[in-house]
């Protein structure tokens, strides 16, 4: 997969109901702007070969949100986070918050925890 102008690439969990769910939110706000939002959504579930082959630990993937930017580059986490919201209006003003200096620590912890209690009662870690 290459990148292309403007084109991000989500790197989610589909096996995970909520990670499903958000893809489906973003979707639907996405559709509400005038501008079409390009974003390619790739499953990571059982593909650890193709992310270790885009320089993705499949671990770290399967913990933090990964994204492609339209340059190519791999962000992750609340990183991540930022770039993919600030493409819908609806979400704007949250990847800013959760970047905020005081607030990135609590929002990194927050989501951190979250995942980690999931990922344990789903037995995948």
């Amino acid at each position: 997969m290459k990148p292309s102008d403007g084109k991000i690439t989500v790197f989610y969990d589909g096996s995970c109901p909520q990670c499903v769910q958000d893809r489906c939110n973003y979707e639907r706000h996405a559709k509400g702007d005038d501008k079409e939002i390009e974003v390619e959504w790739f499953d990571i579930t059982g593909r650890e070969g193709d992310l270790i082959a885009m320089g993705i630990d499949p671990d770290k993937a399967l913990r933090e949100l990964h994204i492609r930017d339209q340059n190519g580059e791999i962000l992750s986490e609340l990183d991540a986070y930022q770039v993919l919201m600030a493409r819908v209006p609806h979400y704007r003003w949250l990847g800013r918050f959760i970047n905020l200096p005081l607030i990135r620590p609590i929002s990194r912890y927050l989501y951190h925890w979250m995942v980690i209690r999931r990922l344990k009662k789903e037995g995948r870690i």
